[in-house]
């Protein structure tokens, strides 16, 4: 988690941006303009609604990283954005979290995986990449994923030692920000802890042999900004835990619902927006229907990049108090 933490105290700014577009959120004009583009690349006329939303997508991101990246430290691609156009959405996420790499930005992808054994090993390979003889392919370009626990240590065990091998991270997922979330996570068990709370203590535990010069270690967890009390007994029961924290802005949670979740030094967490940053654009008096493709990026770069600054201006007030 080291890299993670240096690149939140360069930016004096612990945010990181969802870039998890959807039709809704990416403006149609965009999309419409690479449809001749596309056709001429297709073989099937059927792959064209994918083929063409695929490279929108990646124009996209691309405005938004561009837009953000001497912002923030970090961006955090949702793979089943991607996964839902099909094999053309997956090459849009590996180039997406290429570029950002390229931009200096850490890459959380969040991927959600869970399974146990050679299954969650290949999963892993997120991390670890592809090893052959000629050497090392990394052709998922991230530093860290996201991971759920319910299969307990058999599905993170391998994702620990491919972190630990690679200088990479994992976040599993501990208490997360969906309303319905209490249904598993605040089940009491019979020693009178909840659910979240035992998960979090399997945490701090995966990752004690990983704990880096900065006192983290490998294995983050996910704490939604919508529990504030909880996330913040949480953050001193997992000392060396890293948070990331989903929930701010579009869901509900704000930077004073965060604030306890860091540590005495305003570290120990990073913050997500998603659609507050890449779906500002919607909210400007600016677009319009006729406006060009290319104005349309403008406009959504000018407005996720106000919304960054914002995010940032509004977490610092609040955690570096």
């Amino acid at each position: 988690m080291d890299r993670l933490i240096e690149a939140i105290e360069e930016a004096q700014n612990p945010s990181v941006v969802g870039l998890d577009p959807t039709p809704a959120l990416v403006p149609p004009q965009v999309v419409d303009s690479f449809t001749d583009e596309v056709r001429e690349s297709i073989e099937d006329e059927s792959e064209l609604p994918a083929a063409r939303l695929a490279v929108a997508y990646f124009e996209f991101n691309r405005a938004i990283i561009d837009a953000v990246a001497d912002i923030v430290p970090a961006v955090k691609p949702q793979i089943a954005m991607y996964e839902a156009i099909g094999p053309a959405g997956v090459d849009t996420y590996t180039m997406t979290c290429e570029y950002a790499q390229q931009q200096g930005l850490y890459v959380l992808g969040d991927i959600k995986r869970g399974d146990i054994g050679s299954t969650a090993a290949a999963y892993a390979g997120h991390l670890s990449g592809v090893t052959d003889g000629d050497g090392l392919y990394d052709p998922w370009h991230e530093d860290a994923v996201t991971v759920n626990p319910y299969l307990g240590t058999d599905g993170i065990t391998p994702f620990v030692e491919a972190a630990a091998a690679h200088d990479k991270d994992i976040f599993v997922l501990v208490r997360t920000s969906n309303p319905s979330s209490s249904e598993l996570q605040e089940l009491e068990l019979a020693g009178g802890e909840k659910l979240y709370e035992r998960t979090a203590d399997l945490v701090e535990g995966w990752g004690a042999d990983t704990i880096g010069r900065h006192g983290y270690s490998h294995v983050g967890a996910v704490v939604g900004a919508t529990h504030p009390q909880e996330g913040k007994a949480l953050r001193a029961r997992m000392p060396h835990i890293f948070f990331l924290v989903p929930g701010y802005g579009a869901q509900g949670g704000k930077a004073g619902d965060v604030a306890g979740m860091f540590d005495a030094d305003g570290s120990g967490a990073i913050v997500n927006s998603s659609r507050g940053i890449i779906g500002a654009w919607r909210k400007s008096e600016e677009y319009r229907e006729d406006m060009s493709a290319d104005d349309a990026l403008d406009l959504v770069a000018r407005c996720a990049r106000k919304a960054a600054q914002d995010m940032r201006d509004d977490l610092r007030v609040n955690v570096y108090r």
